[in-house]
């Protein structure tokens, strides 16, 4: 082993074009559909119900193992954990943390044969939602653990010694958390200034790491680092696993945050770190893809949350709106309440039936489940986050003051302002709102740009153009005639939902829907061709219009397995129906907003505010901000700060 360079390597970092970056995301995407999609296909305007329905369920042993854990995980939140006193003192106890680990709580999605519980996807899910219902902050610490950090990418791509060796820590005594954003990198990762040089059978890593969940406390982390291109190294973005112990790695801040108190996140500086290359998950260059791909299930663990937090919106909704009167009846009687209500009810009856329609079909691994999983942490995040604030208008003056002075006070200690800072940052975790969408949106024009991509690259040749030209002829005389006309145009479709509610006519509403939906992209990108990656704001409604499809299929699909199974269906029916009606105006506004909006305007205005045109309307306040740089300075180098890292043992 030969000794680590004596200077670390240059911290320039990579200048990228705007082309350039969008290339390297797409290498990174997963190029082929080898398995249907039920979203992919809603997109494309048709509506495949055989793919979702019957609703397919767990086998009777993995179940039942689920259902043990989760009794005593259930116990465990209601004797160990003191949610106040973690939103108090800003911390998890140690003691806690422990205790979980001796639950199993950090093997859940782990393998048996390594130690962990070996439970599946719904089962991961509904246990992040009832510990995240406890103290949101202990599910982050659970989610990032599994769902991004170590295990999800070894389970994938890792090989057999890298499991044997890493996967029974993880189960059991090691915390992981995955490293990739920068201070100067977000969603842009070409961009990616992190260095990891070979040298020898090892790589040395240089450079700083933002916002890294469970980092202060981690004993494993996935890091994602540039390896430059070199004789007998491809180079590229690349994972590694990387023990937090070891020399040069120093965590210099534990960030805080408006919501998440007892959030272990911050910020990671890199400094000559020995990492052996029998660390590396899977080839140089694999990075954003492995990453990626973890994404696809990972993300679901963030809307199973939201999940938990919709069902205590809707308990403390019922309890306070019966308990509190006005004008001589129980507020939730007042239609201006009850609506919220009604709403908060519908909508996380809907949203389970998102997540757990997903989460199976992960578990069977049938279909292909990227852009589910995609639209079910975008409409989770942003469902919950109005759930929790309609909560807060209910409660009114209650709803803004902290549980603490609450308590003070002699009244009922309810979190509501906590729960409402705590959700807000899913709608910026794991690939922001606005990220989302876009990603979404490539999806689901994906077959589109297979066979008409060539058309709008403006650096394509017209030889190259002409060849598409007569593809897309050929794909689009067979697809376009199939959006004119379906089942949703007949009265007696889908009459299986038909119960005493009738949840027919919402399926056939989303059947023509989806029609509609795909001719509208075939319009824009007829009308735009290689300007629609612009226009994000119709892109953005486009995928807000799959998602409520999308949650409107797993409502109705949800309600007719919990009726075949005598579960209360005919309750499962109603809240469909409401939910499905409430759904359907908010897509009809949605496609009048596609043609009929501000984008345009708003451009301009923006760019007025940058050019100054506008500093004028800034005049008669004081700035509060401290001084110091927008971004802070990550150049490469030895850390002088104070390592802050705290394992847990």
């Amino acid at each position: 082993m030969s000794a680590a360079p004596e200077t670390p390597p240059s911290p320039s970092r990579p200048t990228v074009t705007e082309r350039e970056a969008r290339q390297v995301a797409e290498a990174a995407r997963e190029q082929d559909w080898r398995k249907p999609s039920f979203a992919k296909e809603l997109f494309l305007g048709r509506f495949r119900l055989d793919l979702i329905h019957p609703h397919p369920l767990p086998a009777d042993e993995d179940a039942q193992r689920g259902e043990e854990f989760l009794a005593k995980l259930r116990d465990f939140c209601e004797t160990k954990i003191d949610g106040a006193l973690i939103e108090r003192e800003a911390r998890i106890p140690d003691e806690v943390v422990t205790g979980l680990k001796e639950l199993g709580a950090f093997g859940m999605k782990i393998d048996t044969k390594y130690g962990g519980l070996g439970l599946t996807q719904v089962y991961y899910n509904k246990a992040l939602a009832l510990v995240g219902s406890a103290s949101p902050a202990i599910g982050a610490l659970l989610s990032a653990h599994q769902s991004i950090g170590v295990p999800q990418p070894l389970k994938i791509f890792g090989t057999r010694e890298q499991k044997e060796t890493f996967l029974p820590r993880c189960a059991r005594t090691d915390i992981s958390a995955f490293l990739l954003t920068e201070p100067d990198v977000g969603s842009d990762p070409a961009r990616l200034a992190t260095t990891a040089v070979p040298d020898g059978d090892d790589y040395v890593l240089d450079g700083v790491k933002l916002w890294t969940t469970n980092g202060v406390v981690a004993d494993l982390l996935v890091v994602m680092a540039r390896v430059p291109r070199s004789e007998g190294h491809r180079g590229g973005i690349t994972a590694f696993v990387v023990e937090a112990s070891s020399e040069g790695v120093t965590v210099e801040n534990r960030n805080a945050f408006m919501g998440l108190r007892g959030l272990e996140n911050g910020v990671t500086r890199f400094h000559r770190v020995r990492v052996p290359a029998s660390h590396r998950i899977g080839e140089e260059g694999q990075g954003l893809k492995i990453a990626l791909t973890t994404l696809n299930t990972g993300r679901l663990s963030l809307p199973a949350m939201c999940v938990g937090a919709g069902k205590w919106c809707l308990k403390i909704a019922r309890e306070w709106s019966a308990a509190r009167e006005q004008w001589g009846k129980p507020v939730a009687l007042h239609e201006a309440v009850g609506s919220k209500i009604a709403f908060i009810a519908a909508t996380t009856f809907a949203l389970e039936a998102v997540v757990d329609l997903s989460s199976q079909m992960a578990d069977e691994d049938r279909n292909d489940i990227r852009i589910e999983a995609a639209l079910a942490k975008l409409y989770g995040s942003e469902m919950a986050w109005l759930m929790a604030d309609e909560l807060v208008q209910i409660r009114g003056g209650r709803g803004f003051e902290t549980a603490e002075s609450l308590q003070a006070r002699g009244e009922r200690a309810v979190p509501a302002e906590q729960m409402l800072r705590d959700l807000r940052i899913n709608r910026i975790f794991e690939g922001s709102t606005e990220i989302m969408h876009l990603l979404i949106a490539r999806e689901a024009v994906d077959a589109h740009l297979s066979v008409a991509g060539d058309l709008i690259d403006p650096e394509k040749s017209l030889s190259d153009k002409a060849r598409a030209g007569a593809n897309a002829g050929v794909f689009y005389a067979k697809w376009l005639p199939r959006l004119v006309a379906g089942p949703g145009q007949l009265p007696g479709t889908f009459g299986e939902f038909k119960h005493g509610v009738d949840l027919s006519l919402h399926l056939r509403y989303v059947e023509r829907t989806a029609r509609k939906l795909a001719r509208s992209t075939f319009y824009a990108m007829s009308r735009w061709q290689g300007r629609m990656e612009t226009k994000q704001g119709f892109l953005g409604r486009i995928v807000d219009i799959g998602a409520e499809l999308f949650a409107m299929s797993a409502a109705c699909v949800r309600a007719e397995l919990l009726r075949s199974r005598g579960d209360h269906g005919r309750e499962a029916y109603q809240l469909a129906d409401a939910f499905c009606r409430q759904s359907r105006v908010r897509v009809e506004e949605l496609f009048g907003r596609l043609w009929s909006n501000t984008d345009d305007l708003d451009r301009k205005v923006v760019k007025g505010v940058l050019s100054g045109t506008y500093a004028w309307l800034e005049e008669g306040v004081v700035d509060p901000s401290g001084d110091g740089p927008w971004i802070a300075d990550a150049t490469p180098g030895p850390s002088t700060r104070e390592n802050v890292h705290r394992p847990i043992r």
